[in-house]
């Protein structure tokens, strides 16, 4: 008889407030594991860095692979914050100094048609007894945004199927580390049932006992460390596995130490010290949140992202902007408190009969999403807010669309630049469905309005 315990945690998304206990956790639970003779199998899954946090923006996610470093994760995986939050650079260094393997199998490189020198497809390991744990790693595929990013991403039933079959008669104990959300994973239990455990995340579900969906294992443990998962697999002196459970631990339930909250707040000050540091501009005023006060802080973001999209038009909302920025020497904190998103921007080219239904639909909707409270997608504020245009108008009562104070005409092209977001909203779908969209990259809104406002507000 064999035991061996999977220690999973996934979508941390910088919540470094449960880090402290976490890592005790981790590491005590290894200890418990190892000393009576089972093996520990400790994992991420994707999603540990999320650059809304000042220290994980300031140091494009180093410090937190350092955090990984001080468990010694077996293995881990990339979610699409890490994949699509960072440019092709800064991905291929981002694990420069990790102490544990990163695996996954459907991202390539655009140039070379490889898997990144960081990642390693599998990873087989062998317990005291002999048995043999392959792990396979798949991260979720977003073409819109990692292809301009340069890289090749693969939908996981392309290559999983053919690694599995292939990975199968090597190992005793096959599992999958997937950041590919709750439908997948049951897509893939009830497609290939060789594979014994899938360890799920992404969508940020719970299974606090898990889930067998035809004989496959599936668990998960939440989001922002509020949960880590845990699935004891005991296994037959053949090492045919015999028993097969999940559970999670709250981390609320957890002992915290009284030097847990200096270790939190150190992050924080850590990040904003370094991100202060960063100075961008020297502002003669005030930019205000007021989208009709004289020195508008969304008006001068427009004026920005047309600059950057080099297009006459631009469309943004007032909920992407959190804090004003004031008169004086702006920095990076400032700006990353302000416009916490990671957002790319989106140039559009649409005919100017799409122009006029683009308006229409967010005219139509303006009212509803004044106040509406805007989760996912990488919105980080509270509220959409309100719709604000630069280079087109709206003649309410006419119902006419002006470009440039000139109407529209039905048959010309039309090029705007906006955010990735208005795009993924359910709002304005003819974005989408018409449009010829160009994702800009590597900055995100933030740094684009930091170059503008540096190029135009120099510190003398």
């Amino acid at each position: 008889m064999e035991k061996i315990v999977l220690l999973h945690t996934n979508d941390l998304h910088s919540h470094l407030e449960n880090w402290p206990k976490i890592r005790r956790y981790l590491d005590q639970r290894k200890r418990e594991v190892t000393q009576s003779g089972e093996t520990a199998i400790t994992v991420d899954l994707g999603d540990f860095t999320d650059r809304w946090h000042p220290l994980s923006e300031a140091t494009n996610g180093h410090a937190n692979v350092a955090l990984m470093n001080q468990v010694g994760y077996d293995a881990a995986t990339i979610g699409n914050n890490e994949g699509v939050g960072n440019s092709k650079d800064d991905l291929d260094h981002l694990y420069d100094q990790a102490n544990f393997d990163v695996l996954l199998a459907n991202l390539y490189d655009k140039k070379t048609l490889q898997l990144p020198k960081w990642a390693k497809p599998y990873k087989i390991i062998e317990t005291k007894k002999g048995t043999k744990v392959g792990l396979i790693a798949m991260t979720a595929p977003f073409p819109l945004t990692y292809a301009p990013n340069g890289w090749d991403i693969r939908f996981p039933m392309e290559i999983l199927a053919k690694l599995a079959r292939s990975l199968r008669p090597q190992v005793d104990v096959l599992v999958l580390m997937s950041h590919l959300g709750i439908e997948d994973d049951h897509l893939i239990a009830n497609e290939l049932p060789m594979i014994d455990v899938i360890l799920g995340s992404h969508t940020h579900h719970l299974f606090p006992e898990g889930k067998m969906v035809n004989g496959v294992l599936l668990a998960a443990a939440g989001k922002f460390g509020q949960y880590i998962g845990e699935v004891a697999l005991t296994l037959d002196d053949q090492r045919q596995i015999i028993d097969r459970e999940a559970r999670t631990i709250e981390t609320a339930t957890l002992t915290a130490f009284p030097e847990d909250e200096k270790e939190i707040d150190g992050y924080l000050e850590e990040g904003h010290r370094l991100l202060k540091n960063k100075v961008v501009a020297d502002l003669p005023y005030t930019l205000h949140l007021d989208p009709y006060a004289d020195h508008s802080l969304i008006k001068e973001t427009l004026a920005a992202v047309k600059f950057r999209g080099q297009t006459e038009a631009a469309v943004l909302n007032t909920g992407l902007f959190l804090t004003p920025l004031p008169q004086g020497i702006v920095d990076q904190d400032q700006l990353h408190t302000t416009l916490p998103h990671p957002m790319h921007l989106i140039r559009v080219a649409l005919k100017g009969s799409d122009v006029i239904r683009m308006v229409l639909e967010m005219e139509k909707n303006r009212n509803f999403l004044r106040n509406f409270p805007m989760i996912g997608m990488g919105f980080r504020g509270k509220i959409f807010g309100q719709i604000v245009y630069d280079g087109i108008s709206y003649d309410s009562v006419n119902h006419k669309v002006y470009w440039l104070d000139q109407e529209v005409q039905p048959e010309k092209e039309y090029t705007l630049t906006t955010v990735d977001h208005f795009m993924f909203v359910p709002f304005f779908p003819t974005i989408e469905i018409a449009g010829q969209y160009e994702f800009l990259f590597p900055e995100f809104i933030r740094s684009v309005l930091g170059n503008y406002l540096h190029a135009h507000y120099p510190i003398v």
